[in-house]
């Protein structure tokens, strides 16, 4: 298995802890020098914060373990393509590279509806490489929406 795949297995795992929440199946890792430093899933359902996207917890999360915002050296794994919220914060933060897995035609920010870190209007666009585990990405987030519509919740 490629480096890629192992890591995006690793925030799949991520997104099978928010399902068995009833979250959104969305789950996030960075990972440094090799060394995952931080690991997260949605939580905003629980918590009532529309902020905590896995992307965005992941990102607060290696900053408190590096006791910096500067992410120039780290990369971003996500289940989902990040949203404009979860994109401009990795510009912000300056990761060095965003793999995601599934796009997200309706809300991606990273080549889908817009490609946010491809704009050269920013100071710092990271690397960006969609697609990764595809398919195992999309299942979780279909599997969780068909089983919400089945219960004829909204």
């Amino acid at each position: 298995m490629i480096e890629r795949q192992k890591y995006m297995q690793v925030a799949l795992q991520e997104a099978k802890k928010a399902y068995q929440q009833d979250e959104v199946p969305i789950g996030a890792i960075v990972v440094r020098n090799g060394e995952i430093i931080a690991r997260a899933h949605n939580t905003k359902n629980r918590d009532k914060d529309a902020l905590l996207h896995a992307e965005m917890v992941a990102l607060r999360k290696a900053q408190k373990k590096l006791n910096d915002w500067h992410l120039n050296d780290c990369d971003l794994y996500v289940t989902l393509e990040p949203c404009p919220m979860c994109a401009g914060a990795c510009i912000n933060a300056r990761v060095r590279a965003i793999y995601f897995g599934a796009y997200d035609p309706k809300a991606g920010c990273c080549g889908s509806l817009y490609n946010l870190p491809m704009d050269k209007r920013f100071n710092h666009r990271p690397e960006v490489y969609g697609g990764v585990c595809e398919t195992e990405c999309g299942a979780i987030l279909s599997q969780f929406f068909a089983s919400k519509r089945s219960k004829g919740v909204k």
